[in-house]
């Protein structure tokens, strides 16, 4: 009797993460960085902080800013605008953090300022131009789509392309310091 109860607990529990999913679907939290307004998958999408104390990691890309202490959790942060190859920006009280989840493992991304969260429905993603790009594969490295919102576009990410390998190996060492506490 305990077992059934259990089991119809947990297809309760599924059906409100698939419901969830289902009213997260479509939305996306959407950042300035330069001049753009680039959106991320809610999804991905964990919570917002404040910028707080980054303690540098030497010999690692310039866009890799360091490692910030979350809760007891330790988390690699990369700065966006350094990451799109943008012209640095002094951090102020409207820069913060986006906290993401990229491959089950937790990333920091600094931005110039969250703008909103928004709904974009699939019929308004259109895929990136291919204009003055001869070579294919840098064309895409970053954004999968563009959303039209209203009279704006925002520029789509692809969270997995924001870190090479290189990076990843950053991000599973802060990892594996967070199990090993």
């Amino acid at each position: 009797m305990e077992e059934m109860s259990g089991l119809k607990r947990q297809v309760e529990e599924d059906k409100a993460a698939e419901k969830e999913h289902d009213t997260q679907k479509g939305k996306y939290m959407t950042f300035k960085s330069g001049n753009e307004y680039f959106g991320l998958e809610i999804q991905y999408v964990n919570e917002i902080i404040q910028l707080q104390a980054i303690t540098a990691i030497p010999e690692t890309e310039d866009y890799i800013k360091g490692l910030i202490n979350l809760r007891g959790k330790v988390i690699p942060v990369v700065d966006v605008r350094l990451r799109f190859k943008q012209e640095p920006f002094e951090y102020n009280d409207r820069t913060c953090i986006i906290v993401i989840n990229i491959k089950s493992m937790m990333v920091g991304l600094i931005v110039e300022k969250i703008a909103e969260v928004v709904e974009i429905k699939e019929e308004n993603i259109l895929p990136p131009p291919t204009i003055g790009r001869a070579d294919k594969s840098a064309q895409n490295k970053y954004v999968y789509g563009i959303g039209k919102v209203g009279d704006s576009v925002k520029l789509l990410l692809d969270p997995d392309k924001l870190l090479n390998d290189e990076d990843m190996s950053v991000v599973e060492q802060a990892n594996e310091m967070n199990e090993e506490e």
